[in-house]
């Protein structure tokens, strides 16, 4: 029984403190980087249309809800996708997920679209060596 207890105690002590490092976590400059990288390509995606919980925005308007959201959530990021997911995927009101509008009139999700963009940036970083 007191096995049971102390190993109880000590998944509990371990589950705090990455509870609690977690809860300080911010992106590593390379990752901050490439969040504010992203954020400045979807500013200048002029021809898209952005679209949030049912009204559309122009990129300039986009990308000044997800730097907010950045700016709000960043102590609870580690990577450029955890950005996408937090910031840039979805309505923290409604849920309701986010979409974007192609110049050629498809219509994606933010989510898989973002994550497009950001593995053509890892890659161009790679190709350049940063």
């Amino acid at each position: 029984m007191t096995s049971f207890r102390f190993l109880r105690s000590a998944l509990l002590a371990l589950l705090l403190g990455a509870s609690a490092l977690l809860a300080h976590a911010t992106p590593s400059t390379t990752e901050e980087k490439l969040i504010d990288t992203l954020i400045q390509r979807v500013s200048k995606m002029s021809a898209m249309v952005f679209m949030r919980n049912g009204s559309e925005y122009n990129a300039a308007d986009a990308a000044k809800h997800m730097q907010a959201k950045y700016d709000h959530f960043k102590k609870e990021l580690v990577t450029a996708e955890d950005f996408i997911e937090r910031c840039a995927s979805r309505s923290e009101m409604t849920g309701q997920a986010y979409k974007v509008k192609l110049t050629d009139g498809v219509v994606r999700d933010a989510n898989e679209f973002l994550n497009g963009e950001l593995r053509a940036l890892r890659q161009a970083a790679k190709k350049t060596g940063g």
